[in-house]
Formats: C-alpha cells, sequence, structure tokens
C-alpha cells in the first residue's frame, strides 16, 4: 500500500491553503499514493487566534473540499487537523474520508498540547480546543488503521490499544516545534513502532522560520521492527512510503510481544 504524507506549507489564507493542499492531493494520487496524509491545522497558521478565526463545522469549506479531494481522486485521505466547531466548543480534529468523499472517521485531539519548557517552547492549546475522548481507528480495504493527532502520540497506550484492537499503523498529523521536534519527534515515533509492532506516520507542515510557531517539519514513517524507512527534511515534499500488513505480521510472529503480556499482573483497556 502506497501512502503519500504530504508535508506542505501553510499560510495565512485559509483558502490558498485549502487551494493548495487539493493540488497535492491530486499530484499524490498521480504518483500512485492510495492513502494522503495532510498535516495538523494544514488549513490556517498554528495559533490560537487563527483557530478562534478559522474553526468551522463538519460540513464546512475544509470539510467539503477534502471529501471532494478524496472522491475525485479515489483516494483514502487523512485530512490533517482543522478546528472543529461543534457545540459551541472547538476541537482539533481530524478528519477520515473513503474513496467514495464519505466520511469514515473523526478523530478529536484528546491530548492537549499545554507545555512551558524552560529556555524553549511555550503553547496553551487549552485556552483553545476542547479535548477529545475517544480512541479512533477506522477500517479499510487494507486492513485497520490507528489515527491520533500529535501530542497524543506521546502516550504509549493509544498505540498499544490501536494494535491490540487490529490495526497496523498508526497515522499521526502533527505539528512539532523547533524545542521538542529535535529532542522527541524521531524516538518517539520508534518507540511507539516497537512498543506495538505497528508502522507510525507521522505528516507534519514544512518549516516557515518566520512563522509565529515554527514547525520541525521532518515528517516520517517508521517500521515495526523500529527502522526509519522515510523522513523529510523542512522544507514542502510529499513522502511517498509503500508499507506492508504482512511484513507487520512477519514482525509479530517472530517476536510475539502480545501474547507475552502479563494479563495477570496488570491490563490496558478501553473506558
Amino acid at each position: 500500500m502506497r501512502v503519500a504524507l504530504i508535508q506542505m506549507q501553510n499560510v495565512a489564507d485559509k483558502e490558498t491553503n485549502l487551494v493548495h493542499a487539493a493540488e497535492l492531493i491530486r499530484e499524490a494520487a498521480e504518483n500512485g499514493a492510495e492513502l494522503c496524509v495532510l498535516p495538523e491545522m494544514f488549513c490556517c497558521e498554528y495559533r490560537n487566534r487563527a483557530f478562534l478565526e478559522h474553526q468551522e463545522p463538519a460540513g464546512g469549506p475544509a470539510w467539503q473540499m477534502l471529501s471532494r479531494a478524496a472522491r475525485e481522486n479515489r483516494v483514502w485521505l487523512i485530512g490533517g487537523t482543522i478546528p472543529e466547531s461543534d457545540g459551541g466548543r472547538i476541537y482539533n480534529t481530524s478528519f477520515v474520508f473513503d474513496r467514495e468523499g464519505k466520511q469514515a472517521a473523526r478523530c478529536r485531539k484528546s491530548h492537549l498540547f499545554d507545555i512551558d519548557v524552560e529556555g524553549g517552547q511555550k503553547f496553551k492549546e487549552s485556552d483553545t480546543f476542547t479535548a477529545g475522548d475517544e480512541i479512533c481507528t477506522f477500517d479499510t480495504e487494507y486492513g485497520r488503521f490507528g489515527l491520533c493527532v500529535c501530542f497524543d502520540m506521546r502516550f504509549p497506550e493509544l498505540a498499544r490499544i490501536m494494535s491490540i484492537d487490529g490495526a497496523w499503523a498508526v497515522f499521526c498529523p502533527a505539528s512539532f516545534n523547533m524545542t521538542t521536534g529535535p529532542a522527541h519527534w524521531e524516538v518517539m515515533f520508534r518507540s511507539r513502532a516497537v512498543e506495538s509492532q505497528v508502522y507510525t506516520l507521522g505528516c507534519a507542515p514544512a518549516r516557515d522560520e518566520q512563522g509565529s510557531y515554527v514547525s520541525y517539519a521532518n515528517s516520517i514513517a517508521v517500521s515495526p521492527w523500529g527502522d526509519v524507512i522515510a523522513r523529510a527534511g523542512a522544507g514542502e515534499t510529499t513522502l511517498y512510503v509503500d508499507i506492508d500488513e504482512a511484513y507487520v505480521q512477519s514482525i509479530r510472529r517472530q517476536l510475539p510481544l502480545m501474547p507475552a503480556r502479563r494479563t495477570d499482573m496488570y491490563e490496558l483497556r478501553r473506558v
């Protein structure tokens, strides 16, 4: 299965971002992608004021563009994230669309990015967003996949539950910054891959050194053995990755972690 991680450069203007994203999805499909992934907050700048300005409900302009792009290009599409408004609240939400353009899943970021790193980045996502409360998996003709958003990937319980539930790859639209990215980005994706024996794939925005929030970029794909099989740099690019469920099952047979778990001593379950 060929995946396209679309590391696009977003700008302040929402309409420009939507048009550009549609163009990049079309290009990826023409290059053989069967599933395309956009970055976290691909439609606007990564700052609380922009989230408020560009919030929209499911069925709004960004949602419609994503649905149309999936349908017209006959691809599965993980639509990065958008600021989704619902019932007076705003969520950092990733919508998934099937080849017909129908919504197949919705993942609301469940761990909000509230940090204050000494000498580094300070950000409080909870000033704007409400946390989601569901673990997201979705089924395709290729099998079951897991989906989380950025800061969620730091919590190994999510990837493990997705793996137990049958996911063989976990996708993560994300936007790490220049403080946490160099320190944690690669090791985090490799750790989740090895722990839960899944592919992990992170799609980030391209870096804008002049932006109010500077993305680390470096979109990445890691095998269930922990090998980095593809990694982008800082600029706009599309990273093409071939992933294979048979390889995941081979790793799990050779190194049977899940059957070796001591569930008489501990357990991990959905609430």
